[in-house]
């Protein structure tokens, strides 16, 4: 909802991969030049790794804008902990192969007739797979035994795999896995933008969407919104989005480092929230609630969902603040009339001092609440936005 405050055409940072946001740091730029060379070579395994959230995905997607349709037929995958049969069958299916039954040689079958249909048609065959770091290592071998697929001496199928670090180190030191690294004929590992990287991004991406400048920085702001996030692209977005969400609730033109400061410690309470209520919130390493001006970089959080219970949960704990204050309110109303009621004798100094040191403290705990009320309300309806954002049955409603 912040895009019309700000007269941005789309959100700027959604997590989701979107080509059109593609940003080319250095690291990105090599590994389209791996992939290139990768490609041509229309065989074997190439590996491209990643922390969490660095960009893989949006990598790939920005190569399927570049590749030809007609001469490179692509499938894709996501892979949870599958074992060998399994992983069979999810390739065929990718391939959009109908197979019976869960019998592993009519897949590969399927898969094989496919492939040589494929290449006597001229087009050769691509199979993406994403987060391999939870494949077993039978299914690593099956991948590799995909790979021996020929039309007489032409290869049939090419592999772009697509894994965490830990994916990285089982690959290049599990003694099971010496056959598959001597099919791998390129491999780049994704490193984190630096702090140059971070404002071109940022400016890359609001760029895309219309930003002439509102909202504006503050000096120091992008420096902080590196630590915060050690440069990785996807945690970038949450905190960016949670930042913009922020200065459209508050009205603000410009985005102060004491705005992430708020947006940090309200990601940590969601962590937190999250972690008391089970399984109701999913949610990422969360970061640590510093000020923005500390050479910390701790995690940001990601907050996926917001059920029904959750917003009632908010809700309560608002309704419970406005109550403390409205007591506080009359207590200060009875101190008022109190004193005044007092003016009809003369006081001491003492006892003047002594009312006047009430009617301080009652003044302090009403500036303490109207605060935490005021963080209480901008938290539920930054959440609650969100929420409807998510869904879009939800913000039609």
């Amino acid at each position: 909802m912040y895009e019309h405050h700000y007269g941005f055409s789309a959100r700027p940072f959604q997590l989701t991969p979107d080509p059109q946001f593609y940003f080319e740091s250095v690291s990105h730029k090599k590994a389209m030049s791996y992939l290139g060379y990768g490609l041509s070579q229309g065989e074997g395994f190439i590996v491209i790794t990643g922390e969490v959230g660095a960009g893989k995905s949006t990598l790939v997607a920005h190569l399927m804008e570049r590749i030809d349709p007609a001469a490179l037929s692509v499938a894709q995958i996501v892979t949870s902990a599958l074992d060998g049969a399994e992983i069979v069958h999810v390739v065929a299916q990718a391939f959009g192969l109908a197979v019976e039954g869960h019998d592993k040689a009519g897949a590969l079958g399927a898969i094989e007739r496919f492939l040589q249909d494929e290449a006597r048609a001229g087009r050769r065959c691509l199979l993406v797979v994403d987060e391999c770091q939870s494949l077993e290592l039978a299914a690593l071998e099956e991948l590799r035994m995909l790979s021996n697929f020929q039309l007489g001496s032409h290869p049939l199928l090419q592999s772009l795999l697509l894994g965490q670090p830990e994916f990285r180190r089982t690959l290049a030191h599990h003694p099971d896995l010496e056959q598959l690294r001597q099919r791998v004929i390129a491999s780049h590992h994704l490193e984190a933008l630096d702090s140059g990287e971070v404002q071109d991004y940022v400016e890359h991406r609001l760029g895309q969407v219309g930003w002439n400048g509102k909202p504006a920085f503050e000096e120091g702001l992008i420096d902080a919104l590196y630590r915060q996030t050690d440069g990785i692209p996807r945690r970038v977005n949450q905190v960016m989005n949670r930042l913009l969400l922020l200065g459209a609730i508050e009205g603000r033109e410009s985005l102060s480092l004491a705005m992430l400061d708020d947006v940090m410690a309200e990601m940590m309470a969601d962590q937190t929230r999250g972690a008391r209520g089970g399984s109701d919130l999913r949610t990422a390493p969360a970061p640590a609630a510093v000020p923005a001006s500390a050479p910390a970089a701790p995690q940001p959080a990601a907050h996926d969902s917001l059920p029904a219970t959750e917003v009632a949960a908010l809700l309560a704990e608002r309704d419970a603040r406005t109550a403390e204050l409205e007591a506080a309110i009359s207590e200060l109303q009875a101190a008022g009339m109190n004193q005044r009621e007092g003016t009809a004798e003369p006081q001491s100094p003492e006892e003047a001092r002594v009312a006047e040191a009430h009617l301080a403290e009652a003044l302090q705990r009403i500036e303490t609440r109207l605060e935490e009320q005021e963080q209480s309300f901008r938290h539920v309806l930054t959440m609650l936005i969100e929420w409807l954002e998510e869904d879009p049955s939800r913000e039609a409603a």
